[in-house]
């Protein structure tokens, strides 16, 4: 379950919650089996926090910070996550259904057995990301793109 003293921080603003997160570099936030659908976290610093399944249907999380966080089982269908930085970050499990993710880093992330069906992906940087079992069923990307990894 999150903790309710960053659930408390973050309601009072994307502005507040990343000056905390400056102040607090130590602070590693619980915010797991939360509901942030549709909600507007443009630029939220969300890097090496839990947020195992959280829900962030249709929320717009470009330019998020979610390096090394815990995504994993996370519900992420139809969010904009537009140059999100996803590095490190582990989505095993998660659901980016029909998400836009065009030009995210996602560099050694961890998108095993994660679900990408009709997701945008084109200009995202996947580079040693793991793709055991990702769904990538109508997803737009780049000309390519499974080639590096699949040898298809």
């Amino acid at each position: 379950m999150a903790n309710q003293t960053h659930i408390a921080v973050l309601k009072r603003g994307i502005a507040f919650w990343n000056h905390w997160r400056q102040e607090h570099p130590e602070i590693q936030p619980d915010l797991s089996q939360s509901n942030f659908s549709r909600m507007n976290l443009r630029g939220i610093n969300l890097s090496r926090a839990n947020l195992r399944f959280v829900n962030f249907t249709g929320s717009d999380l470009q330019k998020a910070d979610f390096r090394n966080a815990n995504l994993s089982v996370a519900v992420l269908v139809s969010a904009n996550l537009s140059t999100a930085n996803l590095s490190a970050a582990d989505l095993t499990g998660a659901d980016a259904s029909d998400a836009l993710v065009r030009d995210a880093d996602l560099t050694n992330a961890n998108l095993k057995i994660a679900r990408f069906s009709g997701a945008d992906l084109r200009g995202s940087n996947l580079t040693g990301a793991n793709l055991d079992g990702t769904i990538l069923t109508n997803a737009k990307r780049r000309k390519g793109f499974l080639d590096m990894f699949s040898g298809e």
